[in-house]
This record gives structure tokens, C-alpha cells and sequence, in this order.
């Protein structure tokens, strides 16, 4: 491992509060009157499958108990259009909301942020894409992950699709929340191949953290090997039996930790590519990652096989050889480890043809924010190679 990295600069941030605890999301009343006195009036943000499991249920009385006026905005879709951010920002406005809460996936974690800052400001959301482009207050915001992958309740970080196809970000710190709860019973109900998907996307994130270009330092390092193998360690068995909570809590923890890992040392271009995928065939962001994730790997290793080679170890136990040998086990591990929770492994396998990788590869290179990140380049024949090879 390269200790040389202690030597140089480096910054940190995440969220000021976390809560891990099975059951939170039933004393969220209590637990919310503590932490933020006065506040009166909440906005819950989530999608209409999560609504319809019925665990949105125990929060809302929890917090109706504590005399609380909830608002549940339940219209979140997967890659959520501005539409839908605006929609929600205008129902808040008109319930005078003064605290967010982001109940769900990534997707209602990351409208929620917006619609925190687009409440308490008048900065228009077209004005905020980018990094570090927003100026305005915040509400305070919760996050209450309902997955185990993005670790969006501890990221900067919010995607929203601004055309037909095309996503952008909004990275801000003002986006960071005051409070994340990992509450494991709320994921207990997830369908193992999301539980799969899910679980890679949060693996990704722990590898391209711990490989990116820039900002990577002690803290994210640590963070990433801590996720990476808890996650290897608990994903099979969060896969075959969903209900056992102490694999579900170890997939929660293992996502957030990857979370803080690549809030503050960035995604590259596994995430790069897989936003095409996502974005013009609506394939689930976990899921596309893990379609492209071992042909970046390849694509990276002439540069990238040393920090490949350390992490080797966290999901392959015991393996050994030359860092290339251990590199290898790797990638050939998480190639197995997808086909083992039992997910699509080609992009045939999602509707995508061969006719469709020259758009692939175009809408790729304009993910210059990660792109630029990689370990090694990637040029515009780089990407449709690399989807060339997963189809």
C-alpha cells in the first residue's frame, strides 16, 4: 500500500450525524424532536414502489406522534427528470415545509436534496448543474437509505436527467445532509436482483475511490477497503436470504462507507460509461455498472493494476502471485460474483445491440466530470471498445 500518499494535502468532508440502528425509522419523531427542535413541518421524499411496501407507514405515525405535519411527495422515478425535482419543489413550497426527508433509493435521496435547496432559495436549478455552483440556503435535510448501493445519504452529490437521455450532476457540499439513519429493517423486503445491483454499484464505487486520479488520500482509502469487504463478505448472503438483518446492516454500512469514499475521492469511468446505459435504455444505475465494470477494469489495469492488486485480497481471501496474478483475480472475481447473485452480465442481455455502441460511446465522452478522473485515458474509441466488449 502506498503510504507516501499520508505525505500530501488533502480535505475530507461527510455528513455531520450518522445513526445506525435497527428500528430508527419507527422512533424517527423522537429522534428528529432532539435533533432539530422547533422544526414543525416535514416533507418525506420517496417512489410509489417503496410507498406501496407499507414501511412509510411507521415513520409517518412515529412522527405524528410527535406532532409532526407530515407531507409525503411519493412521484419519484428511477433517473429522475427536472420535472419531477420541480414538481416536488413546488409541493413543498406550498406546504411550507421546513425540514426534507429523503426516504428510498438514490433517486429519492438525490431529489431530495434538490428540493432542500430549491425551497429555502431562489436559485433556479438550471443554474446549480456542475460543481460547486450552488449558492443558496438549505433546509435541513435527513437521508434514509432504502437500498444498499448508492450512498447517496452521504454524498454532495444529486443526478438528475435534463433531456431525453442525457443526466447531469449537482456537487455542492451544501448538498451534504445533517443527519443520515441506516435503519437495516427498511431493506429486509429488497428482491434479491436489486439487492445484487445495488450491492455492485456500492463495490464500484469502493474500487473506482480507491483508484481515481485525483483526491484520493488515507481516509477515502480506508473508507473503500472497509466497504469493499463487507460488502463481498454479505452480498451473497444478503442475496439468498434477505431477511438476515446483521447482512443487510453490513450491506448498508458497506454502501455508506463507499459513499464517503468517493464523495471526497470521485467516481471515473465505470460510472462514466454506464450513465449512456441508464439514461437511453433505462437499464437500473447498479445494473449498468456492473455490465461495463470488468472491461473498465482491463481498460485501467496497465495502470491501474497495483491498486487493483491491493484490494484483491478484500474479495478474494488468500490470493497471492504477482500484483498482475492478483489484479487478474479481481476482475475474474467480480465477473463470478455477477453471474453468482444472478444478474444480467451482457448488454444483449438488456436490449442493446451492436448498432447502438457508436451512441454508447458518444454520450460517454460528454462525462467529462468523471472521465477525467480515470487512472488511465479514455479516448472515444477507448469506449466503444469497451462496450464492444461487454455486449
Amino acid at each position: 500500500m502506498n503510504t507516501n500518499l499520508a505525505t500530501k494535502p488533502f480535505s475530507f468532508d461527510t455528513v455531520p450525524s450518522i445513526l445506525c440502528q435497527q428500528g430508527a425509522a419507527g422512533e424517527l419523531g423522537a429522534i428528529l424532536s432532539e435533533k432539530f427542535p422547533g422544526v414543525r413541518r416535514v416533507l418525506i421524499v420517496t417512489d410509489p414502489g417503496f410507498l406501496a411496501t407499507g414501511l412509510v407507514d411507521s415513520p409517518v405515525a412515529s412522527l405524528t406522534s410527535a406532532k409532526f405535519e407530515v407531507t409525503v411527495f411519493a412521484e419519484v422515478v428511477a433517473d429522475p427528470p427536472e420535472a419531477v425535482v420541480l414538481r416536488a419543489a413546488a409541493a413543498a413550497r406550498e406546504q411550507q415545509v421546513e425540514l426534507v426527508i429523503g426516504l428510498g433509493g438514490g433517486s429519492s435521496m438525490d431529489v431530495a436534496k434538490l428540493i432542500a435547496i430549491l425551497v429555502a432559495s431562489d436559485q433556479p436549478l438550471q443554474k446549480m448543474y456542475g460543481i460547486g455552483n450552488v449558492t443558496g440556503k438549505r433546509l435541513p435535510l435527513v437521508q434514509i437509505p432504502t437500498t444498499a448501493g448508492t450512498g447517496s445519504e452521504v454524498t454532495p452529490i444529486s443526478i438528475v436527467t435534463t433531456g431525453a437521455t442525457t443526466k447531469m450532476g449537482v456537487v455542492s457540499p451544501r448538498l451534504y445532509a445533517d443527519l443520515a439513519i441506516l435503519d437495516a429493517t427498511l431493506t429486509t423486503g429488497l428482491p434479491p436482483h436489486v439487492t445484487a445491483a445495488t450491492g455492485i454499484d456500492a463495490m464500484v464505487h469502493a474500487i473506482e475511490a480507491y483508484t481515481t486520479r485525483h483526491k484520493k488520500n488515507p481516509l477515502s482509502d480506508a473508507l473503500a477497503r472497509q466497504a469493499l469487504g463487507l460488502i463481498a463478505t454479505n452480498l451473497r448472503v444478503a442475496c439468498t436470504d434477505g431477511t438476515n438483518l446483521a447482512a443487510r446492516e453490513a450491506m448498508l454500512l458497506g454502501a455508506m462507507l463507499a459513499g464517503q469514499a468517493f464523495a471526497n475521492a470521485p467516481c471515473a469511468a465505470v460510472h462514466a460509461l454506464a450513465y449512456p446505459i441508464g439514461g437511453i435504455f433505462h437499464v437500473p444505475h447498479g445494473l449498468s455498472n456492473s455490465l461495463v465494470l470488468p472491461h473498465v477494469l482491463r481498460f485501467n489495469a496497465p495502470d491501474a493494476c497495483g491498486l487493483y492488486a491491493e484490494l484483491a485480497d478484500l474479495i478474494v481471501p488468500g490470493v497471492n502471485g504477482s500484483p498482475e496474478s492478483r489484479c487478474n483475480a479481481l476482475i475474474a472475481s467480480m465477473e463470478q460474483l455477477a453471474i453468482e447473485v444472478g444478474i444480467a452480465t451482457r448488454l444483449r442481455d438488456v436490449g442493446i445491440g451492436e448498432s447502438d455502441l457508436d451512441r454508447l460511446a458518444d454520450d460517454a465522452m460528454l462525462q467529462t466530470r468523471l472521465l477525467g478522473n480515470n487512472p488511465r485515458a479514455v479516448s472515444r474509441d477507448d469506449a466503444r471498445r469497451i462496450y464492444a466488449a461487454a455486449m
